[in-house]
């Protein structure tokens, strides 16, 4: 998804005069994080630079054609039955309280609701440990992750993009600069700018210049379900205290979870634990939707985060130490639904050596080297 975004931005822009070349060691994207993403945008996020870089997502998906320039190109429809954040604590509620307004005062929509607001909203819930929730059902919800990645891609290749299929084994430098990378066929490609987007190996390429980033895969699994008694209106993304969460997925739902146990694991490992649905994703939608006691899964896979283990969330932009190492690292599972902001801002920088929209600054390396988190609340 990023070496579509950042391409297509970069050779959309008026006043770059390079070219661009995209190594991909997979184009079948068969293992990539992009082909195994829930495709879900949400500006229910804790930080406002996050809220911020969302509303953009969801205005440029919206606005797609308009946006990106391709006269042919599909309109792509943003489904906003929205997110619900569930909280089953008084210190949770109040986590949800102040992110709302954060988020109101960004222009969100969110609304804070008590137990019985949920309740008369969607009485399908079982509500009983509930105390609080959050809820937004404008610009937030599903949009078709696959068909922008793919659209991103033919823009990059009409503006003369070309895309390499090849691994990068070695990264070449002279003094704080990089000058070029050594592929696994033996060609050597110099470069101007390398723009790391290798997803759940974010940390191998990193460390051929030297930049220590923690970064590696989880696993994420998703199940799409038939429900026996389907509900009379559409589910909201809910994420669940207990880590699950559940959602419409047309006619059908679609769940996800973490594993019980969350170790990192090699970027080509997508073995299926085929025991957590029974054990903790059924159990919990289940008690909290008493309509899906009975359901039969039709689909399952499991995909992986490129996660942030020092706060969750992306590390973007130049390293302090090699200027011209650009990061688009580390989302967390935020990185389809920020994209869009993500490749503008990054394009930004390239062509003219600062953000001219959103500061990105925040999101930085300096904040990895230094340990110092972003604090955001809003993590699923």
């Amino acid at each position: 998804m990023y070496g579509a975004s950042i391409a297509f931005h970069l050779a959309s822009d008026p006043d770059f005069d390079g070219r661009v070349t995209v190594i991909e060691r997979d184009p079948t994207y068969a293992f990539a994080a992009t082909s195994h993403t829930n495709s879900c945008i949400r500006q229910q996020f804790s930080d406002p630079l996050n809220v911020q870089i969302s509303q953009y997502g969801a205005e440029y998906i919206l606005n797609f054609r308009a946006r990106s320039g391709l006269a042919d190109a599909p309109d792509l429809r943003l489904h906003s039955f929205g997110y619900l954040y569930l909280a089953d604590t008084p210190d949770f509620a109040a986590a949800l309280r102040d992110s709302q307004q954060v988020q109101a005062g960004l222009g969100a929509a969110t609304r804070h609701m008590t137990r019985d607001q949920i309740a008369e909203a969607y009485p399908f819930y079982a509500l009983d440990d509930i105390v609080a929730g959050n809820h937004n059902t404008v610009n937030e919800g599903y949009f078709d992750g696959g068909t922008l990645f793919d659209w991103w891609k033919r823009g990059a290749k009409r503006l003369g993009v070309t895309f390499v299929h090849d691994e990068v084994v070695d990264v070449i430098q002279e003094a704080d600069r990089v000058t070029g990378v050594r592929l696994a066929s033996g060609e050597i490609i110099a470069c101007c700018w390398l723009v790391n987007a290798a997803g759940t190996r974010a940390a191998q390429v990193a460390g051929m210049a030297g930049i220590a980033l923690p970064v590696e895969a989880r696993k994420r699994y998703t199940y799409v379900f038939q429900a026996e008694t389907p509900l009379d209106r559409d589910l909201p993304l809910t994420i669940d205290p207990s880590g699950v969460h559940v959602r419409s997925d047309g006619r059908y739902y679609m769940a996800g979870s973490p594993p019980g146990d969350d170790p990192a694991v090699d970027p080509a490992d997508f073995a299926f634990d085929h025991a957590l649905w029974q054990d903790k994703v059924w159990p919990a939608i289940a008690t909290r939707i008493p309509a899906f006691e009975r359901v039969r899964v039709i689909n399952e896979w499991v995909g992986h985060y490129d996660y942030n283990t020092l706060d969750q969330n992306a590390v973007v932009g130049p390293n302090p130490d090699i200027a011209n190492f650009i990061h688009v690292n580390g989302f967390s599972g935020h990185g389809l639904q920020q994209s869009p902001a993500i490749g503008r801002g990054m394009a930004e920088w390239i062509v003219h050596g600062a953000y001219r929209t959103l500061d990105l600054t925040p999101l930085g390396y300096a904040r990895i080297a230094a340990g110092r988190p972003i604090v955001e609340k809003a993590i699923i």
